[in-house]
């Protein structure tokens, strides 16, 4: 059943009229403004790319922005990198502009910069390799005896998915030929969180049955029995990051509505430590690059832990209710670890190591300094965006939702932040400094979660409206519409190779899309 869309409001009518008049500004740049001088610094890094160089304002696009500095590095046309350019101005506001289209429409026309300036413009590279939007279903596949709660992809390729359900079982897919290939029974009842392992051998899955279960992904046999200790469900798994890992033996922390979180040996599948503190459910769990440990709960507050010694560092206390999910600028790169769009891993254990440490160090840098982000989305409809490592005050205050705000991500490139409300819209914010960018407006009942494609150019929502929705990030438009669910689809995700959708709901069926 396609989403029909009810005719748009006067309010939705004027916003068109006024973003179609701020296009058709941006197409025309008056030709006498003569020219400005640029220079390109490294933003990771901070430092200057070649001199400072004379650009014709008619021409200062992005995209001649972009030919001239992959000039100024002296790279070949088949080695051109796209970046994206912003500005960072050095008045007390520390205001950071993002180049859009070009530099007569961000920084002379609003009068933030005269040609007799110098421009110091930041890059950062954006993902090299395009993912092409998925548009078609390419298999259905019934197996699961109950709704399907929660999916999540092998780090490794898109050909395996794990998905957890109400029938007390979790399910690996074959995604290339559409079949199941093991069912991972030993769980009492409903399975609401999986998770594979960074470096795609092992999955977690935690269970209303109070316990935690490790399995080898290849085969889909159990290592071991549950492991106990929660004393009620499981509501959120995240592996340790693959860098930081002792030698073969990850550890995982397990939430739990008992208000504890766990961090398990899963070699010797004991306790390591147990995190208390909350005094309400822990709803989200998400393991730092930099070895610390951010738990979220109905309490209204979020935890900082050191995942060494267990103990508390900070709590971030904001949030007026419960908060919903947490999301980390670095879950990308620690989801995946050493695996790459290249597909080559590395052979010896410790050069996997080095290359997870150099992804994630690569993903965090900025102006030389290693920063997580974290946001926070929460029952009260607002969102804190964190940097818990120089501050316990939050960045900024996200408002827009109209209701409660279920879920929440960055994009792989930490530029955007999508998050997901019942009030039926999926709204971007830009991930450096919280602003708000756009609302994408599509969707007819509640959103449950949504993912970004590997590039961050795109953006897949999963909705109560039966529908998947995939977002154009650039543009704000929906790129296309992917009905076929024929209930609430709960759960989805976005292959880290970009090759996959995968989507799982209230009709017991896994979908997977490609393009």
């Amino acid at each position: 059943m396609a989403t029909l869309l009810p005719p748009p409001t006067k309010r939705q009518r004027t916003d068109a009229t006024e973003k179609a008049r701020q296009q058709q500004d941006v197409e025309s740049v008056p030709a006498d403004l003569g020219s400005i001088r640029v220079q390109f610094f490294d933003q990771a890094t901070g430092s200057a790319t070649g001199p400072a160089v004379s650009v014709p304002v008619a021409d200062a696009s992005v995209k001649n922005l972009e030919t001239l500095l992959n000039t100024l590095q002296g790279n070949d046309d088949d080695e051109r990198v796209p970046y994206r350019f912003t500005y960072q101005s050095d008045d007390k506001d520390n205001q950071t502009v993002d180049i859009l289209a070009d530099l007569y429409h961000s920084l002379l026309k609003p009068g933030l910069k005269t040609t007799e300036d110098t421009v110091p413009l930041y890059f950062t590279p954006q993902a090299v390799f395009r993912v092409k939007a998925v548009s078609r279903c390419s298999a259905s596949i019934a197996g699961h005896g109950e709704a399907i709660l929660a999916t999540s992809f092998s780090p490794v390729s898109s050909s395996t998915m794990v998905s957890g359900s109400g029938d007390s079982t979790a399910r690996v897919w074959d995604c290339e030929t559409g079949t199941p290939m093991h069912t991972l029974k030993g769980h009492t009842s409903w399975v609401l969180a999986v998770s594979y392992s960074p470096n795609g051998a092992m999955i977690a899955t935690g269970s209303m049955d109070n316990t935690v279960r490790i399995w080898e992904a290849k085969k889909g046999q159990a290592l071991g029995g549950p492991l106990k200790g929660h004393t009620k469900w499981i509501t959120s798994l995240a592996w340790e990051p693959y860098h930081l890992q002792q030698s073969g033996a990850p550890r995982l922390a397990s939430a739990s509505k008992d208000s504890t979180i766990r961090i398990w040996d899963v070699v010797s599948r004991r306790i390591d430590t147990v995190l208390s503190g909350h005094k309400g459910s822990v709803t989200c769990v998400r393991w730092g690059g930099t070895g610390k440990i951010y738990t979220a709960s109905h309490d209204r507050t979020i935890k900082v832990w050191n995942a060494t010694n267990g103990s508390l560092l900070q709590t971030l206390s904001a949030h007026a209710h419960r908060v919903n999910h947490l999301a980390l600028s670095t879950d990308f790169a620690l989801r995946t670890a050493y695996h790459d769009h290249t597909g080559k891993v590395p052979q010896e254990e410790s050069e996997k190591v080095t290359a997870a440490k150099k992804r994630f160090e690569q993903a965090a840098t900025v102006n030389n300094k290693i920063v997580e982000k974290l946001v926070s989305a929460s029952d009260d409809f607002t969102m804190y965006l964190w940097e818990p490592e120089s501050s316990n005050k939050p960045i900024a205050r996200l408002l827009g939702h109209q209701k409660e705000v279920n879920h929440v991500t960055f994009s792989p490139d930490m530029a955007y932040i999508a998050s997901a409300g019942f009030d039926n819209h999926v709204k971007l914010w830009n991930g450096r400094d919280g602003k708000f960018i756009t609302t994408l407006r599509g969707h007819v009942g509640a959103v449950y979660q949504c993912c970004f494609s590997a590039d961050s150019r795109l953006l897949v929502s999963s909705s109560k409206d039966t529908t998947l929705k995939v977002w154009n990030v650039r543009t704000g438009k929906l790129s296309i519409d992917l009905p076929g669910h024929r209930d609430e689809v709960f759960a989805v995700d976005w292959s880290p190779d970009g090759q996959k959708v995968g989507s799982g709901g209230k009709d017991k069926a896994i979908r997977i899309w490609r393009h």
